[in-house]
């Protein structure tokens, strides 16, 4: 299993493999911007797994956390969709040194969300670890949600983690989740995972499409989760599709999550394997 070193510049933090000098992934933490991954290249070292803004949906990043009607206010389109004009915005910080220990490197980023007049409404904290198991990543997310005042999450079709893929019609990809559905079967509907496989823009013929799986740990809030599965293949587990919640001022909910990225086609049942591995694991 390969070693892993970091490096961080101002506004993002890299995980490289010992010896080489292109990250395997970047996280961007750039002041007064959503902070998000990308990019997150294949575990085969060959490919680009998430696209950043693609023209669909030019307010998505890579692997990021978005929210939807937090008193009102929207933290998702980022002000770049005419039919949502009360958005938040966002004021990450890096907190402490990121670490790299053998093949697992850990970083934390705190995140301030604030209401169109400014006044601070939540504090998120993304708390990542990246194990890199040469055929495959596992990218585990603790998400702190703090409430800065009385909060009320309304019910939406979607919000919370989310990975945008590089999707192109021409191209093809699948979705499929733990229950066995399947594409449009899979959206709105709950599950313990929900993976999409597709071929990558930037890699060669005959190279391998990646299979990414999205996990929720059974002791979240709602779990098993409900799942936005959109057109593009856009994949993100929500509690608010099963409708609105709410946290206290200074009340915290968290959510566990994890990112597993296979570098090549698995069998449903390893996806399940690998599930039952991070269920087994304290959240």
């Amino acid at each position: 299993m390969p070693d892993l070193t970091v490096r961080v510049e101002l506004g993002s933090v890299s995980v490289l493999r010992a010896g080489t000098e292109t990250p395997i992934l970047t996280q961007h933490v750039r002041p007064d911007l959503r902070p998000f991954i990308h990019p997150i290249v294949s575990p085969t070292g060959v490919g680009t797994v998430t696209e950043d803004a693609p023209d669909h949906h030019p307010w998505q990043h890579g692997l990021s956390v978005g929210l939807n009607d937090v008193n009102g206010v929207g933290f998702w389109h980022e002000g770049m969709h005419p039919g949502h004009v009360n958005d938040g915005s966002f004021h990450p910080r890096l907190v402490g040194e990121p670490t790299a220990d053998g093949n697992t490197a850990s970083w934390q980023v705190l995140t301030e969300l604030r209401s169109p007049a400014g006044e601070p409404l939540l504090d998120e904290t993304q708390a990542w670890t990246l194990t890199d198991h040469g055929d495959r990543y596992e990218l585990g997310l603790v998400l702190g949600l703090r409430a800065v005042r009385d909060l009320t999450f309304g019910q939406y079709a979607y919000g919370g983690l989310f990975l945008r893929m590089p999707y192109r019609p021409e191209n093809g990809a699948t979705a499929y989740n733990s229950e066995g559905r399947t594409g449009a079967e899979a959206e709105q509907q709950t599950a313990r995972w929900v993976a999409v496989q597709m071929p990558l823009l930037d890699a060669g013929p005959g190279e391998p499409a990646p299979v990414v799986a999205v996990m929720d740990h059974p002791a979240n809030f709602r779990h098993p989760a409900p799942w936005r599965v959109d057109n593009e293949f856009g994949i993100g587990p929500s509690v608010s599709i099963a409708g609105a919640w709410q946290l206290a001022e200074g009340q915290e909910q968290r959510f566990c999550h994890n990112v597993v990225v296979f570098g090549a086609t698995v069998a449903p049942q390893e996806i399940e394997k690998a599930w039952r591995a991070f269920a087994e694991v304290s959240a």
